[in-house]
């Protein structure tokens, strides 16, 4: 069957563009007339935002009927065909820990506003990025997102996304090891250490362990919990349990006046789960091992992204809900921080038998669950590096035990400090797959499908280098300045890939592209290289900045 013409499928998405700005009107204009207006047509634009980007996503990308990696290297220990339904559950569970909880509860000191960063980022730029993460990783037989950027963008930049994505896994998994062990430790009569040791002990097995042993049994069904949880409040919210009422996204409240946080570019790094997220690229090569088909892509990547923007959108909600306004959600993390405020809202919601199990569930499950996968991924990262098979039980021992070491001895650091560094890490990672990302759609297919990747990476771009021009941890420059500097770098960022690829000189196709080098074609590579000395100390001047940083959000 002939390919309809780009010309007219880009119409299309317009013409479904200009139909969601319409609603984002709607949303302004009878806001205060009907009750729950806002988060109800939030809600349908996420779902509507799978049904029709999604597809347009999928469509471009073109799955077809060729062998995954699950089929080819099946080896009973990483790479295993799962059924689709297991597949997605564990990709949500995956990626959805404490992310759209937390950082939805972060996100919403500034009131509904928030909705449109979850809906847009969601459904605009972190679907597109898990997909691509994990459809990039089927097309590349099941390799870590370094391996990948580094195929699409060069050596230099596979060596700084392996050293890059193992030292944000170790992180990660430190962070989801802790959290939950100090939360236990205060609903039981336990120390924190005893609890360390437990947490540690279950990462190794499940770090260890082939995929089917632990995680494709039990997380599943942590995975429904989530879903129950999440549907349990929102239907405490939506049925007026409590007489709480929901604020509306009008004009008089779309920035309470009461958060002083500047919105750009805080709330745009502070919720990452829930709008886009670079973790989630670490854990699609996971699930990407486990798919038998890749037309599945969508459901599972995409899909579970959306099903985490509806996650941190009833969270978020929950949070100005429950507490009467950003004033008493911020009263409430003051007092009892993010654990203590989703507890209250699940009690509050869903009573003391239930709703305190399913918070339980939510806040140490979830994490730990995310955690594993952390050390999972960082372990399958160095054998992609090393060429080294996980075949053999001491090829994994190898691996797991010095990374299980370190986030050991890092558990016993200041656990905000840890904290404090994740959000921009993660979204720095996020910007670098969707420029990854781009690269692969122009050069692999049709059309114009490399704007899908290509506009979320610029204004990612624009939000990292304003954040850590501005941020207490980078260079803590006025505004004056690193808002116009973000915007510059953004700029530069998109230049210099229209240069190596849109508009190349002596290049006439895509397959003359792919047959060179890429590190030769994109320039930006060469300005990295030139510029190695300035990154080293900028590192250097972040170590220096490590222990002096305070954070805004966990000060709250």
């Amino acid at each position: 069957m002939p390919l309809v013409p780009i010309a007219a499928r880009l119409s299309a998405v317009l013409g479904r563009s200009a139909g969601f700005i319409r609603s984002v009107f709607i949303i302004f204009l009878f806001g205060e007339v009907f009750p729950l207006i806002t988060f109800l047509l939030a809600l349908a634009a996420l779902i509507t935002g799978y049904f029709i980007y999604g597809r347009i996503v999928d469509h471009f990308f073109g799955p077809d009927d060729r062998q995954t990696p699950a089929t080819i290297h099946n080896d009973g220990v990483d790479y295993i065909p799962l059924p689709t339904w297991k597949v997605f559950l564990i990709q949500l569970l995956n990626i959805a820990g404490l992310g759209p909880i937390f950082g939805a509860l972060g996100g919403a000191l500034w009131g509904p506003s928030v909705y449109l960063w979850i809906v847009l980022g969601t459904i605009f730029a972190g679907g597109v990025h898990d997909y691509l993460s994990g459809m990039m990783s089927i097309r590349e037989d099941g390799h870590s997102i370094s391996e990948i950027v580094g195929h699409q963008m060069g050596s230099t930049m596979l060596n700084i996304m392996r050293v890059f994505s193992v030292i944000l896994l170790i992180l990660v998994g430190t962070v989801f090891m802790t959290g939950p062990a100090m939360l236990l430790a205060k609903l039981t009569s336990w120390e924190v250490l005893p609890w360390l040791i437990v947490v540690l002990a279950y990462y190794f097995l499940a770090t260890m362990l082939p995929i089917d042993k632990i995680i494709a049994r039990f997380y599943p069904i942590f995975g429904i919990c989530l879903i129950i949880m999440a549907v349990g409040i929102a239907g405490g919210m939506l049925f007026g349990v409590g007489g709480h009422t929901m604020p509306e996204m009008v004009f008089a409240n779309l920035y309470p006046g009461e958060n002083q946080l500047p919105i750009w570019p805080l709330m745009f790094i502070t919720v990452a789960c829930g709008a886009i997220s670079g973790f989630h690229s670490t854990q699609s090569p996971l699930m990407a091992r486990c798919l038998k088909d890749e037309r599945l892509g969508r459901p599972v990547f995409y899909g579970a992204m959306v099903a985490e923007g509806v996650i941190c959108l009833i969270w978020a909600a929950a949070g100005v809900t429950f507490f009467d306004g950003t004033s008493g959600l911020q009263a409430a993390l003051k007092a009892g921080g993010p654990g203590g405020a989703v507890y209250d809202i699940c009690v509050g919601y869903m009573g003391t038998g239930i709703g305190a199990i399913l918070a339980m569930l939510g806040v140490v499950a979830c994490p730990i669950t995310s955690g594993d996968t952390a050390f999972r991924a960082a372990r399958l990262t160095l054998a992609d590096w090393f060429k080294i098979d996980q075949v053999g039980l001491v090829k994994r021992l190898a691996f797991a035990v010095p990374l299980l070491g370190i986030g050991a001895v890092l558990s016993q650091m200041n656990f905000n400090i840890i904290w404090r560094y994740f959000s921009w890490t993660n979204q720095t990672l996020a910007m670098i797959v969707l420029w990854t990302g781009a690269v692969y759609l122009y050069r692999h297919c049709e059309g114009k499908a490399w704007l899908m990747a290509c506009i979320p990476a610029t204004f990612m771009s624009v939000v990292t280098s304003t954040y850590i021009l501005q941020a207490k941890e980078g260079l803590e420059l006025a505004t004056s300045i690193t808002y116009p500097a973000g915007i510059v770098f953004g700029a530069v960022c998109l230049a210099l890939y229209l240069k190596a690829t849109v508009f190349k000189k002596n290049s006439s196709s895509n397959e003359e592209l792919e047959a060179t080098p890429v590190e030769n074609n994109l320039s930006i590579i060469k300005t990295l290289r030139e510029g190695r000395r300035g990154v080293l100390f900028y590192c250097s001047f972040i170590y220096c900045k490590f222990s002096s940083f305070s954070n805004p959000l966990l000060s709250v």
